[in-house]
């Protein structure tokens, strides 16, 4: 906000000093013509109006500095004049240029953003006896949309979970998004496997994607004391024990991207890890391990486990992510999904 309020002050004090400058050198060195960079400036945060307003004020400037000066009919002058009109009507058709692509560019985030809430429904936050917390960190600060996505569901099966990542970004992504999340809000309910799910996403991508793209991800269900992971090149995720050491829960084989599959007939095994009372399993998207310091080193999230075990799981994982922000030291490169599941006890 006072950026913006200096930028809209910046043209007048531009203004104000040239004519002091002009004044205090007098008639034998001519400043005047760096009048236009009042309008100039003004077109880029003010409207037409407020353009052609300002380029007025230097059009008086101009005109009552060259009657101090004695140099109203003076050529020099004329010419500064003309170049005063000139800027002010080229500022004037680059500020109402500017004004359109901003009302079309909030257009399309407003589109874009509906299109995320619809695609990326609020996770419950309680699922069977798990607690579940989530942060999604876009890697643009103004933006809400990327190609990461997560979703929890209770099926007859138990709990299923399913967080990715779509090669790229934009509308582009979502639109891929879209069909991961479809298949895997039927499969989930109606699969008796977790292979079989999995089957199923990669059969609907394959219909709607190109040869060269892919999605990593990482498919769950939540049993008695543990959980079944398939992992279909998505980073693996991280269990905090109640006494708060950690662990990566590598998986013994790792899958193909889902759009890959042609690659390799080999279809991504499942495999158990132990997830019992009073455990958390924290999955993440390459936005997190990947987010980089000044100094190129990438987040020490093993590291930084011991801020996940407030009592509160979404409150851990809000401290979780503000120390990534502060790691990166601004914005993301990528975007960030992280999904927190928390087994309470009996």
């Amino acid at each position: 906000m006072r950026s913006l309020r200096a930028l809209r002050w910046l043209p007048f004090a531009v203004m104000f000093c040239v004519a002091v400058l002009d004044v205090l050198a007098g008639p034998t060195l001519i400043f005047l013509p760096l009048l236009t960079l009042g309008p100039a400036f003004a077109s880029l945060s003010g409207g037409v109006r407020r353009t052609s307003a300002v380029g007025a004020v230097a059009l008086a400037i101009c005109l009552f500095l060259a009657s101090y000066n004695d140099l109203v009919l003076h050529w020099q002058n004329n010419l500064t004049v003309v170049s005063i009109a000139g800027v002010t009507a080229a500022s004037m058709l680059a500020a109402h240029l500017r004004l359109e692509r901003e009302r079309e560019l909030a257009s399309v985030r407003q589109v874009a953003e509906v299109a995320q809430r619809v695609l990326l429904r609020p996770v419950p936050r309680r699922a069977g006896d798990l607690q579940v917390a989530l942060s999604y960190t876009s890697a643009a600060a103004e933006s809400q949309i990327g190609g990461d996505l997560y979703e929890v569901v209770t099926t007859p099966h138990g709990v299923r979970l399913l967080i990715g990542d779509v090669q790229g970004k934009g509308l582009a992504a979502v639109e891929t998004a879209a069909w991961v999340l479809g298949a895997f809000r039927e499969a989930a309910y109606d699969e008796a496997e977790l292979t079989d799910i999995g089957e199923r996403l990669e059969v609907s991508l394959t219909r709607h994607l190109d040869d060269e793209q892919f999605v990593t991800a990482t498919v769950a269900e939540v049993h008695a004391g543990e959980m079944t992971l398939v992992h279909f090149g998505h980073p693996p995720p991280l269990l905090i024990r109640p006494d708060g050491t950690c662990a990566t829960m590598e998986p013994p084989e790792q899958g193909l991207p889902l759009g890959l599959g042609a690659l390799d007939a080999a279809a991504a095994k499942p495999h158990r890890i132990p997830f019992g009372e009073g455990d958390r399993i924290l999955f993440v998207t390459d936005g997190v391990i990947e987010a980089r310091n000044a100094a190129g080193e990438f987040y020490p999230l093993t590291d930084r486990a011991g801020l996940l075990t407030l009592p509160d799981p979404q409150a851990a994982l809000d401290v979780l992510r503000a120390d990534l922000v502060e790691h990166a030291g601004g914005p993301l490169l990528d975007d960030a999904a992280m999904l927190l599941l928390h087994r309470r006890g009996s």
